[in-house]
């Protein structure tokens, strides 16, 4: 392929891993946690007989990924928890891919049948840690390529997702992500913290250019309609950190 990747795939600043530590001291949540979600939904995956999970099918993934992503710059709308109905239907009026921060995938089944169906054929990957609900799992069964996440307490979550695949004939493709600062070989940290800021911290490593991206439904003030489970409290306080990871990342949104 033109678009050569590194195996691990590297964040486009280091204040991106620095702020993944203050974000676990700010939580009081322990690395070792993880650490061992990481190798466990690694080891899990690499466990499987699915031939497209497998380690080298993984970087293929993902070098598909840049190719659709970056040859020719196409226009690249990511849509968040906060998306709203009008605004994502006013751009599907214009060419581009899709890429999907978990749950937000949901409003899909909100659009009419027409705009359903196109918007399914331009979502090129969902960025999940696998919590988002109905839409996740309604992505996951459509073969549509995910960044699955770990971190220290959802391994329920992606495990859920893990077994969904194994019960599919052709489970989607997948390119799995952690938020530890050590290298996993078979992994990559591109940074981020929530979803939507990670997808954007995936789409920038991938050599995408901030001028291809149309940022919907990324709010730092309010709780997205599909946001999925979450602790209200708590996820407002995550959306500050998101606030950081934006800033530091210098996207318009």
């Amino acid at each position: 392929m033109e678009n050569e990747v590194p195996f691990i795939l590297n964040p486009i600043d280091s204040r991106l891993l620095e702020l993944q530590d203050n974000v676990r001291d700010f939580f009081n949540w322990k690395l070792k946690d993880d650490y061992l979600s990481a190798n466990q939904l690694l080891s899990t995956v690499e466990q499987t007989s699915i031939n497209t999970w497998s380690r080298i099918n993984r970087t293929i993934a993902l070098q598909k990924l840049v190719e659709k992503l970056t040859l020719n710059q196409p226009k690249i709308t990511v849509i968040g928890a906060a998306i709203e109905l009008e605004e994502f239907c006013k751009s599907l009026e214009k060419p581009g891919k899709i890429v999907a921060a978990d749950g937000a995938v949901g409003i899909f089944s909100n659009l009419p049948k027409n705009l359903n169906q196109e918007a399914w054929s331009r979502l090129s990957c969902i960025v999940s840690d696998g919590d988002g609900g109905i839409g996740t799992d309604l992505a996951f069964k459509k073969q549509v390529p995910f960044v699955l996440h770990s971190h220290g307490d959802n391994k329920k979550d992606w495990k859920n997702l893990i077994e969904i695949g194994l019960e599919m004939k052709t489970p989607p493709e997948l390119v799995l992500t952690h938020q530890t600062p050590t290298n996993i070989e078979g992994m990559h940290n591109p940074g981020g913290f929530t979803d939507g800021d990670r997808a954007l911290c995936f789409l920038l490593s991938l050599g995408v250019k901030k001028s291809q991206l149309n940022i919907l439904g990324t709010r730092t003030d309010i709780v997205g309609k599909w946001s999925g489970k979450t602790n209200h409290k708590t996820k407002l306080k995550k959306l500050k950190w998101m606030e950081t990871v934006l800033q530091i990342l210098e996207v318009k949104f």
